[in-house]
Formats: structure tokens, sequence, C-alpha cells
């Protein structure tokens, strides 16, 4: 499935054809990147069956010593049955900082930006299938990855999530659904 462009128009949609696609393989647990929790409670509402891991942004990434993800929403998740994840970005982290203050390029942002040549969304589900491997959140099968570019969900991929001191064994095996242009 190929959506026009990139948005949170897309977050209905992209939920319901992972879900399908998860369910047809047999996959169990599905990974979500959600920044407030909004595209968390969606997946949520969709997944039902899976294990559903939430991933959001770490404390500090706009704020000092500020989460993004209100507590009570993060509350509300875990006590509708998500697991979640707030963890450094496993695509850019510490080398974010490195490049601001030192110009130059690293190599975990070229891993992201090759990533993107599918779409932001695409390496964003990628990305949050690493930090929740990370943070011992997955069992390690075939998961159904959900991101977005911006605001919602508009890409979705089956993989093999990895650790990301093994980040070379994820295998992307299926592209569900993406943006056309973005």
């Amino acid at each position: 499935m190929w959506f026009d462009r990139p948005g949170r128009e897309n977050t209905d949609r992209t939920l319901e054809l992972a879900y399908e696609r998860g369910k047809a393989l047999g996959i169990e647990e599905m990974v979500v990147a959600s920044t407030k929790g909004e595209t968390g409670f969606k997946a949520l509402e969709i997944f039902k069956g899976f294990k559903v891991v939430v991933v959001t942004y770490h404390c500090g990434f706009k704020e000092p010593f500020k989460s993004i993800m209100p507590a009570d929403v993060k509350k509300s998740l875990i006590q509708k049955g998500a697991a979640v994840v707030a963890a450094t970005h496993a695509l850019s982290g510490v080398e974010r900082a490195v490049a601001n203050k030192h110009s130059g390029i690293y190599p975990a942002l070229l891993i992201a930006d090759t990533l993107r040549l599918f779409g932001q969304g695409v390496k964003v589900a990628v990305e949050v299938s690493i930090m929740a491997a990370d943070a011992g959140a997955l069992s390690g099968g075939d998961i159904v990855a959900v991101g977005g570019t911006g605001k919602g969900a508009d890409a979705a991929v089956v993989l093999k999530p990895a650790n990301q001191s093994d980040m070379f064994d994820i295998r992307i095996r299926e592209v569900i659904c993406k943006p056309r242009d973005f």
C-alpha cells in the first residue's frame, strides 16, 4: 500500500494494514512510535491479541529533564496493556550531540539517513524496534513495527528485530505501507 503523501491522516489505515498483515503471518508482537500517546492508544484498540510496545522519546529530548509523554498518559497506556519504552534514539543518540557540537557525520546518522531513503516513517519503525529490543520488551521473533513522519503513523514493516549492538542482524522482511512522496 502506498499513500500519496506522509502524515497523520494515514494513521488509522496504517494500523489496520499492519494488524491485518501481522495477523496473517501469525505475529504476536508490535512496536509503535508514539510521542504523546495518541497513536499508542489507537494501536491498543486495533492490535487485539498482540503484545503492544509503545516507544516514545527519551526524557530531555525537547527540554532538559522533561518527558514529552505525560506521566498520566504513560500510566493509562500501561493500564490498558501496553509496554511503554522511553529511550534514547537508537539511530542518533550521542552522535547527534557530537555532530551538533563538532560538525561532521557519524555512522548512526548515516544509517538513519540511509533508512530515510524509504521515508521517515520506515526509519522510525526500524529505530523504535531497536529501542524496544534494547529495553527488553521483545522476544526476538518477527514483529510488526510502525512509525511516522512527524505526527501519527504512515509506515509499517514486518521485521526481525535486534538489539543495537547487533543492529546489522535486523531483517526488514516486508514493507506493509509507506508514503510514496516524502
